[in-house]
């Protein structure tokens, strides 16, 4: 730390620590969870006991019992005294966590999930948008432009830009729309951009597409048309369900 006169303080005794402490427990909590979504402890199994599991992962108990508490609070697993901690059915999964969402894209198989992400957005963006169209403010305008801009500047191929401007467009509508609600979803939505990325690979025409619906979306949006915005970005998400859809495997 620098202090008033450019001389470096030291460290506040014991952050160095807690930092420390903090990436054990942060890493420990990516080690459980994706364990249980890996399958190696599957839906109704009972997980070893804490002495068992500390062992496994290296840490103390009390490191082990914060990050069972926080896999507990998204859904995945269910302690009872006498009974054990049983790993719960993913239907009680917190989706919206961003390690859980992480982690399961990483190991899903199931072509289905991939396309309930895309059908969540198209429930939610469009009326966001509709929203912005009403009540976006002149910086909200801005940043929606400048998002589409850096849009226009990637490269088709360079998936990493490309991923990175599109993410902030849909997230500086969802904030242009005010609704505190939306932005819970952010999350989902950047999960299912990047599944997107991950599957698809654009033609030069899709991407030209593409292009075109987002600045149908951002002229909408612009022009203070709830409707056409609405309408605008119900296309664009079509758009991107149908590469998703001809990406996945067919039974």
């Amino acid at each position: 730390m620098t202090g008033l006169n450019g001389t470096r303080r030291p460290a506040a005794p014991g952050s160095s620590d807690a930092a420390g402490k903090r990436r054990v427990r942060e890493t420990l909590l990516q080690r459980v969870i994706e364990e249980i979504v890996s399958g190696r402890f599957p839906e109704g199994a009972i997980l070893p006991n804490e002495a068992e599991l500390a062992e496994r992962f290296g840490v103390s108990r009390t490191s082990l019992r914060e990050a069972m508490q926080h896999v507990v609070a998204q859904g995945m697993i269910r302690s009872r005294t006498r009974a054990g901690t049983m790993v719960l059915p993913r239907s009680n999964w917190n989706y919206l966590d961003p390690l859980v969402l992480d982690i399961v894209l990483r190991h899903t198989t199931d072509p289905q999930f991939y396309l309930s992400l895309i059908d969540a957005r198209q429930l939610l963006e469009p009326a966001a948008a509709a929203q912005a169209a009403a009540s976006a403010t002149e910086a909200d305008l801005q940043a929606i432009a400048e998002a589409y801009d850096e849009m226009v500047e990637a490269n088709s191929r360079d998936t990493e830009e490309w991923s990175a401007a599109d993410l902030k467009f849909h997230t500086a509508i969802i904030d242009a729309s005010g609704n505190w609600v939306y932005r819970q979803f952010v999350t989902a939505i950047r999960a299912a951009l990047l599944a997107s990325f991950r599957l698809t690979n654009r033609a030069s025409q899709s991407h030209e597409d593409a292009l075109r619906m987002h600045r149908d979306v951002v002229e909408a949006i612009r022009t203070r048309r709830p409707d056409a915005s609405r309408h605008a970005m119900q296309r664009l998400i079509g758009l991107a369900r149908s590469e998703i859809a001809d990406a996945l495997p067919r039974d």
